[in-house]
């Protein structure tokens, strides 16, 4: 079933887990502001029971859809892995028989070399480093044996074990949305098509709640999916109980896959879909813990 979530990132904003009843008049200046979506066809295959998509209304009367998935933290593995070659996520899913992804990081689009840095099973892998200073502060995700971490570079030891993905901005720290820049996505936005700080656009995110794993994916570039800004994403995920998370690669490389299906609807200009997403370079993969 699909629920709704309304996100109001105003000073005074509350985030309502299901959709609150309004009277036919709508007085409150919150209420005023919002509208209720249209709601999308439910699919005909049954959704996994750890995934739920989400209708999220925004303050400005605009929507877009959620996809989150969860995994319990003590009975899933979650590794790094640099795809072969840039492969859409869904086709290199399939051939690796991977049920349970999401991108990961960001990649120089002319050669798909991964950019932020990257290491798998402790060992560093060829990457383009993010601009000083920056390199030194953008988040990170760092997984090795049970323990996953999503912290900013200089909070990490230098040569960690097990698996790094760099990317960013952090959304969430403490269960508080993160509200500036401090990792100088708009200073280093050479590095990137446009600001990816600014505007709303289908976006991917990983939390960390007390006992779980939260994956997110949200639509856009449609007239039925507006996407959301990095703040909007930031309040989604505390919606979602998230108390840390992180910024993965976006727009058209949003991509997320359950159950062995994409389940968002990868769009690379506004209205132009990509039925299975652009190449991407890494991918988060959540495997039952043996």
């Amino acid at each position: 079933m699909t629920d709704a979530v309304y996100v109001d990132t105003s000073p005074r904003h509350k985030v309502f887990t299901r959709a609150p009843r309004f009277p036919a008049t709508m007085t409150s200046p919150m209420a005023s502001s919002l509208r209720r979506p249209s709601w999308p066809a439910l699919p005909a295959e049954r959704a996994p029971e750890h995934l739920r998509s989400t209708r999220v209304g925004l303050a400005d009367g605009a929507a877009t859809t959620v996809h989150v998935a969860t995994y319990a933290l003590d009975r899933t593995e979650l590794r790094v892995v640099r795809l072969p070659r840039p492969t859409p996520l869904a086709a290199w899913c399939a051939h690796a028989g991977v049920d349970e992804a999401l991108v990961g990081g960001f990649f120089v689009r002319a050669h798909g070399t991964p950019l932020g840095e990257l290491r798998t099973r402790g060992v560093a892998r060829r990457h383009v480093s993010f601009d000083a200073p920056w390199d030194d502060l953008r988040a990170c995700l760092h997984a090795v044996g049970s323990e996953v971490r999503i912290a900013r570079r200089d909070e990490l030891p230098a040569a960690p074990a097990g698996d790094l993905l760099q990317a960013g901005p952090l959304l969430v720290r403490d269960g508080i949305a993160i509200t500036d820049d401090p990792e100088g996505f708009s200073a280093g936005a050479r590095q990137f098509d446009s600001d990816i700080t600014d505007g709303r656009y289908p976006r991917a995110a990983l939390g960390i709640a007390e006992d779980r794993l939260i994956v997110l994916a949200c639509d856009g570039r449609s007239d039925d999916d507006a996407g959301l800004t990095i703040g909007e994403l930031a309040e989604t995920l505390i919606a979602f109980g998230a108390r840390t998370a992180m910024n993965l690669d976006g727009g058209g490389s949003t991509s997320l896959v359950c159950g062995g299906r994409l389940r968002n609807r990868p769009r690379e200009e506004h209205g132009i879909e990509m039925p299975e997403g652009r190449a991407v370079s890494t991918a988060l993969v959540f495997a039952p813990r043996r």
